[in-house]
């Protein structure tokens, strides 16, 4: 195993009728990685995949080509292909659970109502892989969850999930480098709000 190398994967349905749509925020953050780190994707087995660099740490950037619900197919794929330990891969994925604008990393975990961590623990045989979950809320009537998955930002939402996606990105470049206990304490007990939606100047 190289413990220099990383697989970042982003959860989402990869079909254009999904996209930017709440349940494809695992994608988002990923795109903006890639973004952020001057990669591009193109279409490889079972998945978008993109190859970044960063201090020193190689980067696998990963988009499932797959249904959300067989997302382990294409984990367990790349991580043995790239010869890639468990808890060197950060799943990345919406979460109804926590509210817009915030994230939440873990080490390890059940998938709870989430179909493609439970299909990765399936494919895997275990939870033992760090995720970043991205809070969208549960603004909806009972019955219409999977409408509000599949449903897009509002303009007035977007304004917290864009700085959400700016520090996940973040975190993830952390995660690669100073470590996950590190990058938990770091970003865990932050969130946007709607008074941080400007940029601050860079130090």
């Amino acid at each position: 195993m190289n413990d220099k190398k990383y697989l970042i994967v982003g959860l989402g349905n990869a079909e254009q009728q999904y996209a930017g749509t709440r349940h494809n925020y695992g994608f988002e953050v990923v795109n903006a990685v890639a973004t952020n780190l001057k990669a591009t994707f193109s279409v490889d087995r079972l998945a978008y995949v993109a190859r970044a660099t960063y201090k020193g740490r190689t980067l696998v950037l990963v988009m499932p080509t797959t249904y959300m619900n067989l997302s382990g197919k294409a984990v367990k794929y790349w991580l043995n292909a790239e010869e890639i330990a468990p808890d060197h891969c950060m799943v990345i994925c919406d979460d109804l659970d926590l509210p817009l604008g915030s994230f939440k990393i873990k080490p390890k975990g059940g998938g709870g109502s989430h179909n493609g961590l439970n299909n990765i623990i399936e494919q895997l045989g275990h939870s033992n892989f760090p995720r970043l979950r991205c809070g969208i809320g549960k603004d909806f009537a009972m019955g219409y969850q999977v409408d509000y998955v599949l449903g897009r930002f509002s303009s007035e939402e977007l304004k917290l999930v864009d700085p959400c996606i700016e520090r996940a990105v973040e975190a993830v470049k952390s995660f690669v480098t100073a470590g996950l206990q590190h990058t938990m304490n770091q970003f865990n007990n932050t969130h946007s709000t709607s008074e941080t939606t400007t940029k601050e100047p860079q130090s």
